[in-house]
Order: structure tokens, then C-alpha cells, then sequence
């Protein structure tokens, strides 16, 4: 059975519905989503999701806030899943359109995804998140339009690092390493305070070799936000894996001529 069973607000038992505060709590359980997504923590932004659904089922935003907290957690199939579930009550949700194209997208169905890509940008292409979209499929199918599209996201909204943060994923997802920290760090020129900022620049870092400037983005991630698992488990990575290199350069310094 799937983890994900019970994320639909109808699953939830009649005793719990009645144990939860009134329908004002919509935009309280929004807020508290948004703010999970933004630091990272996707499977909590999934369960906010749920709970603002619980009180407002004709929620677009939340429907599609839990299919993108699906994609950027890999559960692909999931995410398609309550992208058709979501689209049966918003058959012309523009971003909901552009997450189901990444979900397909990210697993191989290329030809679907640029359809319903394509439906995204016809149905209204002015958000941000739809070009995201369309250039995380356009990656996939490796066209070089992809990055007119992630370009165009960021022209959209020039002082966002949260846009930015976003594309800096897509681009580290597709293995576009060195775009994804130039990006990453364009982010942090934002706005410097955000750990998941800090952890981006590290990922992309470790994945270019630079371990050394990337043990310090881990280490500054890991003082703004104490809980971030990723800065924590990446900076037990690089001790261990830097043991050897060290112990190798301290040998060749006793065995250097004096």
C-alpha cells in the first residue's frame, strides 16, 4: 500500500475531522505549507497541503502544492497520480498542467509531458512556476529551449530567490552542475539567511569537486538551521571521505626531502 494513501482529505476518519479547528485554519495550514516547501522540508509542505484540503477541498493551489512537494521528493508515479485525481476537478489549472508535464517528464513519458507543457503555457503563461515547468521538461527532452524557459522564470521575477533556488534544483536534477551553483549563488545574493540556499551551493560544490568550499556552505547551512538533516549527513560524508586524502598529503610532507 502506498505511503501517500491517507494524504486525501476524505481518508481522514470522522473522529479527527471533528478534532481539527474551524475552516480558518485553510490559510493557516497554506502558510505553515509554503513555508516547509520553501526550507526544504517537502514532506511536511505535503502533509500542509493535505490539511488545507481538508478544510477547503476546491483548493487549486494546495492540489497542486502537493504534487510539486511530490516531484521534488522523486515520487514521480505519486505525483502523476494526484495530478489526475486534482485535474478531475481542475481540468484547466495552468500550473496544475505544469507539474503533471514535470512528473511525466522526469519519468520518461516525454511526448505526454510536452502536451500537457503545452497546455500549461496556452491555458496562461505568466507565472513563473509555469516556465519552471515547461524548461524542466525541456531538459528532459534535452532541447536547448530549456533555457530560454528557465531564463524567462527568473526574468519574471528578478528578486525572488525562491524562483531562483528552484531553477538552481532543476539544473543540479540534470546533472548541469555548474549552471545549477552559478545559480545557487545568484540565490544567495537575495537573500544569505536561507540554510536550503547554503546546502544548494554545497550540493553543487561537492559535486564539482570544490569538497573544501563546499564543507563550509554545508557548516554555514548547518548554523542557520540546526535541523537540516542534508548539511548535517553531507558534512559526515566529506569527513569521512577526506580522511584518506589528508592522511595521503600528510604522508608526502614526512616523506619530502629536508
Amino acid at each position: 500500500m502506498s505511503r501517500f494513501n491517507n494524504l486525501e482529505f476524505g481518508n481522514e476518519s470522522e473522529d479527527h475531522a471533528r478534532s481539527l479547528p474551524g475552516a480558518r485554519n485553510e490559510e493557516r495550514y497554506l502558510g505553515e505549507a509554503e513555508t516547509a516547501y520553501a526550507a526544504g522540508r517537502f514532506e511536511g509542505a505535503l502533509r500542509a497541503f493535505s490539511k488545507a484540503l481538508e478544510f477547503n477541498p476546491q483548493n487549486a493551489a494546495a492540489w497542486t502544492g502537493q504534487v510539486r512537494a511530490l516531484i521534488e521528493m522523486g515520487e514521480y508515479r505519486e505525483a502523476k497520480l494526484w495530478a489526475d485525481k486534482a485535474l478531475e476537478h481542475f481540468p484547466n489549472e495552468a500550473e496544475l498542467l505544469a507539474a503533471k508535464a514535470v512528473a511525466l517528464g522526469r519519468a520518461g513519458d516525454l511526448k505526454a509531458a510536452l502536451a500537457f507543457s503545452d497546455a500549461s503555457v496556452e491555458e496562461r503563461g505568466d507565472t513563473p512556476y509555469i516556465w519552471l515547468a515547461r524548461g524542466d521538461v525541456l531538459l528532459a527532452c534535452r532541447e536547448h529551449r530549456a533555457n530560454f524557459c528557465l531564463e524567462k522564470a527568473l526574468a519574471m521575477a528578478p528578486k525572488d530567490w525562491l524562483i531562483a533556488w528552484l531553477v538552481a534544483r532543476i539544473r543540479y536534477y540534470y546533472r548541469e552542475f555548474s549552471l545549477a551553483l552559478k545559480i545557487a549563488q545568484q540565490a544567495l545574493t537575495l537573500d544569505a539567511s536561507r540554510a536550503v540556499l547554503w546546502l544548494q551551493v554545497g550540493q553543487c560544490q561537492k559535486a564539482l569537486g570544490l569538497l573544501g568550499q563546499a564543507e563550509l556552505s554545508f557548516e554555514q547551512a548547518r548554523q542557520l538551521d540546526r535541523n537540516c538533516h542534508e548539511a548535517h549527513v553531507a558534512l559526515g560524508e566529506l569527513s569521512r571521505s577526506g580522511f584518506w586524502p589528508r592522511l595521503i598529503a600528510r604522508a608526502r610532507g614526512w616523506l619530502a626531502p629536508r
